[in-house]
């Protein structure tokens, strides 16, 4: 065949491979629109996100030496297990003390209750001593009121209306002397009362303060030995055995893996549909797309991430420039799958919400 006859067949075949071309390219727009419609208008998704925990701090409550430490870096823990222990010396002798406190205060306050008991025994005595008094005065009255009728008459010497005379003026002193005494008895009474009224020997001011002495003593020495709050991982882990710490010291941080969730940076422009409850899908970086964890989201930043840096953004300036911010969603993972395929703090992931269902 000549060239000449070659010629007009090749029109022909551009033409067909563009109209297949062509079909090629509106059947992958189709596709693509139908995915779009289907599936990526329901999806948002960002590699932006990471594995976080809420991190436990173990601090020192009591000052000390550390005397052991039976726990390392990377070591799994359960809440209750012991990771330091405080020298306990000091505070066994300060519970002792404050037993010995508490068990005086106590004998104490029994004898202010013994006091009262016995002036106000006293108290009564005078009263009855007063009774007593006044009869002797009234008798003392009459017999010098018989003798000095008689004494008019004759019938009864000098001396004996004298003694008479005496006898009540001494009926009067004593009486007066007694209601003295009474007085002074009572104001003992008073004073007495006033550091056992209203309570017992359990509820008095002086038994409570030292008990609660006591119970904090006790406090402290039960602090001496440094237990895991939560179950996790130990990390950064700084003590030593022989170094001393002092109240409030950060002893070590406890991870707890198990309560890990995601907290995923979305771009502002990709929440308009984002709610809480929705599905999650998620993908780590360490077990990579053979391993897809189930999620939820559970809440939502009240800021963006720029609004709490150390250094906020200042878009007062004159040379602003728009810059796309991205808030933090919290998302909560399946802990059955967190177990089977367990996740550290900080490692990557990629997080795909499903935003078809609120």
């Amino acid at each position: 065949m000549s060239q000449d006859q070659a010629q007009p067949v090749a029109p022909s075949s551009r033409r067909r491979l563009f109209s297949i071309l062509g079909g090629v390219v509106g059947t992958l727009g189709l596709i693509w629109l139908a995915y779009w419609l289907l599936v990526g208008s329901r999806h948002v998704e960002t590699d932006n996100a990471y594995v976080q925990a809420s991190t436990a701090q173990v601090t020192a409550l009591v000052s000390g030496a550390l005397v052991s430490v039976p726990v390392h870096e990377t070591q799994v823990v359960r809440r209750g297990d012991v990771l330091a222990l405080i020298d306990p010396q000091d505070f066994r002798l300060t519970v002792a003390r404050s037993r010995a406190d508490l068990d005086q205060a106590q004998r104490r306050v029994r004898q202010y209750f013994a006091n009262d008991r016995a002036l106000s025994a006293q108290v009564d005595a005078r009263t009855s001593d007063i009774d007593r008094a006044q009869a002797e005065l009234r008798r003392a009255e009459i017999e010098f009121g018989r003798r000095k009728a008689l004494s008019a008459e004759g019938a009864v010497s000098g001396d004996e209306l004298t003694s008479a005379e005496t006898q009540l003026a001494a009926a009067r002193a004593s009486l007066a002397q007694v209601r003295a005494s009474a007085i002074a008895a009572r104001a003992q009474q008073d004073a007495a009362s006033t550091l056992t009224a209203g309570s017992e020997v359990a509820t008095n001011p002086e038994v409570v303060g030292a008990r609660a002495r006591l119970a904090q003593a006790e406090l402290d020495l039960s602090r001496t030995i440094v237990r895991a709050p939560v179950d996790g991982v130990v990390t950064r882990n700084s003590i030593e055995v022989g170094q001393k710490v002092a109240p409030g010291a950060t002893l070590m941080v406890i991870v707890p893996v198990q309560s890990a969730y995601v907290e995923a940076n979305f771009k502002e422009v990709q929440l308009r549909n984002v709610a809480i409850g929705q599905s999650v899908e998620l993908i780590s970086d360490l077990y990579g797309d053979k391993v897809k964890y189930t999620g939820k989201v559970i809440g939502l930043s009240g800021g963006t991430g720029s609004a709490f840096s150390v250094i906020p953004a200042q878009n007062a300036t004159g040379n602003w420039i728009k810059v796309v911010q991205r808030v933090p969603v919290r998302i909560a993972l399946d802990p059955r799958e967190l177990a089977a395929h367990p996740l550290r703090v900080g490692l990557s992931m990629k997080a795909i919400i499903n935003t078809s269902k609120p």
